[in-house]
């Protein structure tokens, strides 16, 4: 980028350095009072339906709080939230901060056993849930569930009009609990209120098996947003546009949690709609909009058919999965921004811990996941002043390995989970010996910090003893003529233990290309053990997705392996 158009960049950092010279140890409830202090008419939540400012947000986050306490619920007590990227999600999430509680933010795909077992394993006794959402009606979900959920002591709803038309308690009536009493002891709780309590447990999104929660606290959620605010050069005020949801550490941490730094606002929408997005984006001047690629593509798509005023727009984030190497230059193009980002984080890192900077031009886009970033206050002296940091480790020896050479990345810092909530078994296999966080994922790391993904531990499979990576293969397909999707998974095989097994999604047009062309390429560019035996053309709704959009392989390889058994 141009030393001219980096100069705002420079200047933006440095007043943030500025305004937070020294780390304070915080609730998340606390940030939003100190925002609400500086700018109280200031907006925070702008939506089609309902805009709050920061002064409405907390008067109606405490009448909630206070509601909670009046139910009963005591300091440290599990609520769980499932709810979608309405307004109330964050009224609800900050109520459960100052009632010095811990959430529990579901997935609201979830449901029937999936729903149970999260609510009963995460131990929540009150449950603040929408009676239903496309299709999916929770509170008939919970009245089924109710038996196996002794410890579930009340639900409170929030009225989409999706689901039973039963009598319950709203969110409303919740609020109206509230006594002078409870007003008391919501002014004690957030007078002692911890910064290093226990804020959310988070479950991880199972792109590999089941969900396991990961307990973060309220000072890692902060640290991990304000590290994104550094490194990506907030301005005062931003105003972050998003559809991820906020139960996941994407949505929550690096949109919600981070504006407040700046006294910005976040735009959030409740389900994905490209053309929604860019409508609501030109009504409240977004100038930050933050993706996962599926919904960039479709962003893109949409753009380029309707029209779009890029005025406000100055930033684009996208990140949370493989993207072609074409994506960069159709989002500047598209959207006339100068600032885009990509990164790497998970839940157990309770956010990005990777960016890649404005300053480090397209190539970072093109061949990195981002460098670790930037903290400012918020970093650890005792790791370099930042919030994390990695290491490259050999999956079987478990040597560490040198700059530049691929194996298991491995992270420790202060954002990095202590574990996951009542699984001591599984928290101990998560860690090394010596503290360093499994991350499950492959990748690389230069001398600069630059990290590199190339796929996953759980993902690779052997093949007659060789180790396979299937972003090896996938790459081979990127923007290959006639497809639009290319998966791989590794299926038993009774010869060789496992073998590839190629799934693919037709574009339509041009003419998709024939299996033996696509393996004949694997076999030009790949070694012998790598080429995959199978060949599947599926759909694109057929590919099992997480709730950010990434593809769950585990249940992909499922359904390829039964595939190929009933073709066989």
């Amino acid at each position: 980028m141009k030393t001219a158009r980096l100069k705002p960049v420079v200047q933006r950092r440095a007043r943030l350095e500025q305004r937070y010279p020294a780390w304070r140890t915080l609730t998340i409830a606390q940030l939003q009072d100190r925002a609400t202090l500086e700018h109280p008419e200031r907006p925070l939540i702008l939506t089609g339906g309902r805009s709050m400012t920061y002064r409405e947000v907390q008067e109606e986050s405490r009448k909630i709080a206070s509601g909670l306490i009046a139910a009963g619920a005591k300091a440290g007590d599990h609520i769980a939230l499932l709810m979608a990227n309405f307004p109330e999600f964050i009224l609800v999430k900050l109520a459960i901060a100052r009632a010095a509680c811990t959430c529990v933010p579901v997935n609201y795909l979830l449901h029937g056993e999936a729903l149970g077992y999260v609510l009963a394993q995460s131990d929540s006794r009150f449950v603040v849930t929408m009676d239903g959402w496309n299709g999916l009606d929770y509170l008939a979900d919970l009245d089924a569930l109710a038996p196996s959920l002794p410890g579930l002591e009340a639900r409170f709803v929030f009225r989409t009009g999706q689901g039973s038309a039963q009598a319950c308690e709203t969110l409303a009536d919740l609020a109206g609990r509230a006594t002078p009493a409870s007003d008391a002891e919501l002014a004690r709780r957030e007078a002692a209120a911890d910064g290093n309590a226990i804020s959310d447990i988070i479950y991880t999104s199972g792109t590999t098996g089941r969900p396991k929660g990961a307990m973060l606290t309220h000072d890692m959620v902060l640290r991990a947003a304000y590290s994104s605010v550094l490194t990506r050069a907030f301005e005062d005020g931003r105003r972050i546009q998003y559809a991820m949801p906020m139960y996941h550490v994407f949505g929550y941490v690096e949109c919600l949690i981070a504006c407040i730094f700046v006294n910005g606002a976040v735009i959030p929408h409740p389900a994905f709609d490209a053309t929604e997005m860019l409508d609501w984006a030109e009504r409240f001047g977004a100038n930050d909009i933050v993706c996962v690629p599926l919904m960039t593509h479709r962003l893109i798509d949409a753009a380029r058919s309707r029209g779009f005023d890029t005025t406000a727009l100055h930033t684009f984030f996208n990140s949370g999965g493989v993207n072609v190497p074409t994506v960069w230059a159709e989002i500047r193009e598209t959207f006339g921004v100068d600032e885009i980002h990509t990164g790497y984080g998970m839940t157990e890192t309770t956010a990005s811990t990777t960016c890649s900077r404005v300053e480090d031009g397209e190539d970072a886009l093109l061949h990195s996941n981002g460098r670790i970033k930037l903290a400012g206050a918020a970093g650890d002296p005792a790791i370099g002043g930042v919030v994390a940091e990695y290491r490259v480790v050999d999956p079987v020896s478990g040597a560490v390995l040198p700059h530049g050479a691929a194996g298991e990345l491995q992270a420790r810092g202060p954002i990095v989970t202590r574990g996951y909530y009542n699984k001591p078994d599984e928290t101990r296999d998560v860690f090394t010996a010596d503290g360093w966080l499994h991350t499950g994922d492959v990748g690389t790391l230069s001398a600069e910090g630059w990290l590199s993904l190339t796929g996953r531990i759980k993902e690779s499979y052997r093949c007659g003893g060789e180790m396979v990576m299937p972003r090896e293969i996938e790459a081979i397909f990127d923007n290959y003529p006639g497809l639009t999707q290319t998966l791989v998974v590794g299926i038993p095989d009774r010869k060789m233990g496992e073998v590839g097994c190629l799934c693919i999604v037709e574009s339509g047009s041009p003419a998709p290309p024939s299996d033996e062309e696509l393996l004949s390429l694997c076999r030009e560019k790949l070694a012998r053990f790598k080429v995959p035996k199978h060949v599947l053309r599926l759909r694109a709704g057929d590919i099992p997705l997480t709730a950010t959009g990434r593809p769950q392989k585990f249940r992909l390889a499922e359904l390829a392996a039964r595939m190929v058994r009933e073709k066989a």
